[in-house]
């Protein structure tokens, strides 16, 4: 009898969350985890000074040695490259966040108050994808003062910047199956780095692909951060072949790792808690 009224309570909780209600606790769950952003000074690091650090870094100290056939020479190719790794490297806090909740027992915490279960999950993506606007709009100025200029059209710059926070929203639910799997953040964050690396360094981000070595070429030109770092910067600055095509590519890998990792994170939520 016991059970019988447990499990119609359980029913009658769903029961009372509707779309709106889900919306709403989704929102509040994305406010709290910016808050926390704004309170932990590593994670502010690794959202503005860590991109800072780089457009730096390869505009003044490779720059001058990497030469590039594009609109504005190499800190017109570099800038794209950085809007991509910056919003991918920030997928790491999907990561690290969900593991601490997990660790500190708060998704358990959550799970007993009468709001949508999808709040969590959904909450922090929105949060990161906040969090990402940021990162956009920082690395901008950054780059317009280092000499990045847009040399397409705002509508173009626009469209880039579209694409790419959809390409983060989507890599932040690939990281998420990482935090929920992960027995603390520490882990979560050792975990996170051998997928990050490859993707990001090894890619048309920084240099050319076609100066890397032949068993390298490969791997660099089809995998996901390269085509979305090609149709960013054909849409900002142009230069670049078949910029329709990388486009095209990179809405099908940004679809596709929802499709993959979204259903997963969300089994790996209700498994794991």
């Amino acid at each position: 009898m016991t059970a019988g009224t447990a499990t119609l309570s359980e029913r009658e909780r769903r029961a009372a969350v509707t779309p709106l209600r889900a919306v709403v606790d989704t929102l509040v769950i994305a406010e709290r985890d910016l808050i926390a952003l704004v309170r932990i000074p590593s994670t502010l690091f690794f959202s503005s000074v860590q991109p800072i650090m780089f457009v730096l870094l390869f505009r003044y100290v490779f720059g001058g040695a990497i030469s590039v056939a594009i609109p504005g020479g190499y800190v017109n190719y570099l800038i794209p490259g950085i809007f991509v790794q910056a919003v991918v490297f920030g997928a790491v806090q999907t990561s690290i966040g969900l593991a601490e909740d997990l660790q500190k027992g708060l998704v358990e915490r959550f799970r007993s108050l009468p709001m949508a279960r999808s709040a969590v999950l959904a909450g922090r993506t929105v949060a990161d994808l906040c969090r990402n606007v940021f990162v956009v709009l920082l690395i901008t100025g950054v780059g317009y003062a280092v000499g990045f200029r847009v040399e397409t059209s705002f509508g173009y710059y626009l469209g880039a910047v579209a694409l790419l926070l959809a390409f983060a929203y989507a890599f932040s639910w690939a990281f998420a199956v990482i935090g929920l799997s992960a027995p603390n953040s520490e882990t979560a964050q050792v975990m996170s780095f051998p997928v990050l690396f490859p993707l990001t360094f090894a890619s048309s981000a920084f240099v050319p692909v076609q100066s890397m070595p032949g068993w390298l070429q490969g791997f660099a030109t089809y995998q996901p951060v390269s085509q979305v770092v090609w149709a960013v910067r054909g849409l900002m600055v142009g230069g670049v072949s078949d910029v329709a095509g990388h486009t095209w590519a990179s809405i099908a890998w940004t679809a596709g790792i929802v499709l993959v990792f979204g259903p997963l994170a969300v089994h790996r939520y209700r498994t794991r808690t």
